[in-house]
């Protein structure tokens, strides 16, 4: 019988999550996948420094394929490349077993999950402001 990954309450709560809740998930996801993935490195573990390398990568080419670039101009080619970077620095860390090489990698997902549960907030905000009646911070812009 094939195991199944997903439980019941990780389903509703992504069902039931705003895109922006989804996104800070897809990096709490990353960032903890980057560090199993260390500690796989540190401890010798081969299978689990691949299978937790494997899952941040997939992770990462997920939020790279879903950049709107028309949308996000600048911001979505400067995402571009930072993802274009952890692709390439996560895999040589895999090759030279060295954790220290994915550090840069988990600053920038840190910064990057920050940023985004800030402006999370500010997108919170503002529907609340509409629904109750207060016209948008951004309506002038």
């Amino acid at each position: 019988m094939m195991k199944s990954y997903a439980n019941p309450y990780q389903n509703t709560q992504v069902q039931t999550s705003s895109p922006e809740q989804i996104l800070i998930m897809l990096y709490d996801g990353a960032i903890r996948f980057l560090h199993q993935a260390a500690e796989g490195m540190e401890k010798g573990d081969y299978k689990k420094k691949i299978h937790f390398t494997d899952k941040t990568l997939a992770i990462i080419a997920e939020l790279s394929a879903t950049l709107d670039h028309e949308v996000g101009g600048e911001i979505a080619g400067n995402l571009a490349s930072l993802y274009d970077f952890m692709m390439r620095e996560i895999p040589r860390a895999n090759a030279k077993n060295d954790p220290q090489i994915l550090q840069p990698v988990l600053n920038i997902l840190e910064e990057l999950r920050e940023a985004w549960v800030e402006a999370a907030e500010i997108v919170k905000k503002e529907r609340a402001g509409k629904a109750s009646g207060h016209q948008s911070l951004a309506a002038g812009y």
